[in-house]
């Protein structure tokens, strides 16, 4: 079986581990074509043609740090030129959690509204749009962390985080691992539709920096205003994984403090 992965960055590496340690033959992609990648610009169609088929498409590029236009390139553009090109080819688009808008702490599954409040919110929708019109298969996926990588562990053991207001707000996330995993797992059961991918222990802000505070022994963030210039928005609700988890799937970390203590050690080696 050969993957065609659009996207070789921090999850794009993990997922390309996980499907050749099964047998896989992975075909990766990347827009500079730096470390055994091809050079493919996916919002470009003629770039996306000069590829090879496969019998799956993972996209999963990120967007640079860019705002809208970049969203549109990417997402939007990405999924409908590798519709087009390879039709019939499975394709599973990596989305974000970022889609619900919702403030109120609310569980959110895949059919609760989506509805974001900002433009690149909607543009992942409309990617997400594309990919399941083809009869594709979406992951919202909520914030990833992992090996040399975590805001809210960095800030913690830096001293920069702050509690947001009485802390209420949920956090959800998903270990980069769990996530390949996930989709890996996805495409050996050949599910299709909307999947959160997130793991099972949404955290308040508080009950995690209280966590925090007790496993590195060190004072609880002090408090201060909501951070209203998030990336990702200011939301308040509990992604559920219910629904991935009904297919089989089971993350191995199932609350973000089951895995902190191995990836402080590598956020200390990376100089963070």
């Amino acid at each position: 079986m050969k993957l065609l992965l659009i996207g070789h960055g921090y999850l794009g590496q993990a997922i390309t581990r996980q499907f050749r340690e099964n047998g896989w033959d992975v075909v990766a992609t990347s827009l500079s074509g730096s470390d055994g990648t091809i050079s493919c610009d996916v919002g470009d169609s003629e770039s996306v043609g000069s590829l090879p088929s496969a019998d799956l498409i993972v996209h999963c590029a990120a967007s640079g740090r860019g705002g809208a236009e970049a969203y549109q390139r990417v997402y939007v553009d990405g999924c409908r030129n590798l519709v087009e090109k390879f039709p019939g080819v499975p394709l599973l688009f990596t989305s974000s959690t970022s889609v619900y808008a919702q403030i109120d702490g609310s569980v959110v599954t895949e059919e609760s509204p989506a509805i974001p409040d900002r433009e690149t919110g909607s543009l992942l929708l409309a990617a997400e749009t594309v990919a399941l019109a083809a009869g594709g298969t979406v992951t919202r996926l909520s914030g990833i962390y992992g090996p040399g990588r975590s805001v809210i562990l960095k800030k913690f053991l830096s001293g920069e985080a702050v509690i947001e207001e009485d802390g209420r707000r949920f956090l959800n996330q998903i270990h980069r691992d769990d996530a390949a995993r996930a989709i890996f797992h996805l495409a050996e059961t050949k599910a299709t539709g909307v999947f959160n991918t997130s793991d099972s222990t949404p955290l308040s802000q508080l009950e995690c920096y209280q966590a925090l505070a007790e496993i590195f022994q060190k004072p609880m963030p002090p408090s201060g205003p909501r951070d209203l210039n998030r990336k990702r928005g200011w939301t308040h609700k509990q992604v559920s994984n219910a629904k991935l988890a009904a297919t089989g799937w089971q993350p191995e970390f199932r609350a973000f403090t089951d895995a902190v203590a191995s990836v402080a050690a590598t956020l200390h080696q990376a100089g963070s």
